[in-house]
């Protein structure tokens, strides 16, 4: 059906909605792309603005990858069309139409995106970044460790081969946006959680 197909344009234009700077604008916080990090994630804006301006982002920016799953699920859609309905709303949080396609890293929404694949998956990818910050302080370490991981969650839990491939293509990409990060983690400059971003 031509609405299910749909639902692809509409994840990616879902995902291009950045609710990092809409929570900031809201909170009368620093623009999230001109300050800290300079990275429209939840991240950012929790140094910027604390606890509440990140949990809000952080709830945005997830929604915008699980919305348009529920959508798709509830429509019963085939896999191949599934795996490309969350690929996109994680793209279109990296690359946003609507700014300059200039966006953040994908952490949250990768996990909206998972959340929506099978709660365990996206469970399973939560806990691993919760684990890895407590023990190493690190929000970066700790988003590409669950992002390695998160295709082998995918593959245990479904088995389909079209998820685990849309998983691997976003743990790709979300690796790379973090090249920085793995930079400065190499160096021993990175940040870590409640320091203020170098």
């Amino acid at each position: 059906m031509l609405i299910e197909w749909l639902l692809i344009p509409f994840a990616y234009l879902l995902g291009s909605v950045s609710s990092a700077v809409i929570v900031s604008r809201a909170l009368g916080l620093p623009d999230p792309r001109q300050e800290g990090s300079k990275n429209p994630g939840a991240t950012n804006v929790l140094r910027l603005g604390g606890k509440q301006a990140g949990i809000l982002t952080l709830l945005g920016d997830a929604a915008k990858g699980l919305i348009p799953l529920l959508i798709a699920k509830s429509l019963a859609v085939s896999p191949p069309l599934l795996a490309a309905v969350g690929f996109a709303a994680f793209v279109g949080h990296l690359y946003p139409v609507f700014f300059q396609f200039k966006g953040g890293k994908g952490v949250a929404t990768s996990l909206g995106v998972l959340l929506g694949f099978a709660w365990p998956v996206g469970g399973m990818a939560l806990l691993t970044w919760i684990v890895m910050a407590a023990v190493f302080r690190y929000s970066s370490l700790s988003a590409l460790t669950a992002a390695v991981l998160a295709p082998v969650y995918v593959w245990f839990w479904l088995g389909s081969a079209e998820l685990v491939v849309a998983t691997m293509f976003m743990s790709t990409l979300l690796v790379y946006r973090h090249k920085g990060n793995i930079e400065r983690l190499l160096k021993g400059e990175e940040s870590r959680l409640g320091a203020k971003p170098r």
